[in-house]
């Protein structure tokens, strides 16, 4: 399975929750593919991967500047983590 379709369903499963799944595109390295914006000021980010790929060093160091501010930030690699993640988000 390759990541773009695993990115394809994120964007799919966000929008029947009634959510946003925008690319984030910063203009610098290593921030989440994806910003996952949910009812009542919902929000996580998403780096999707292939299966069992794992963030590159700067991806990882991001993540955690991001988690430090108190936001969910999630790494996707498999279609069965989507609804755990959303479901994560929606709780925050």
């Amino acid at each position: 399975m390759r990541e773009k379709y695993i990115e394809q369903k994120l964007v799919r499963e966000v929008k029947k929750r009634g959510g946003l799944c925008e690319k984030w595109n910063s203009g610098s390295s290593g921030w989440p593919d994806r910003i996952v914006l949910l009812p009542d000021g919902k929000i996580g980010f998403v780096e999707v991967k292939a299966p069992g790929e794992k963030p590159r060093k700067l991806q990882v160091h991001r993540h955690e500047q991001l988690r430090a501010l108190g936001y969910k930030v999630f790494v996707l690699d498999d279609m069965g983590q989507i609804g755990g993640i959303i479901d994560a988000i929606q709780t925050a």
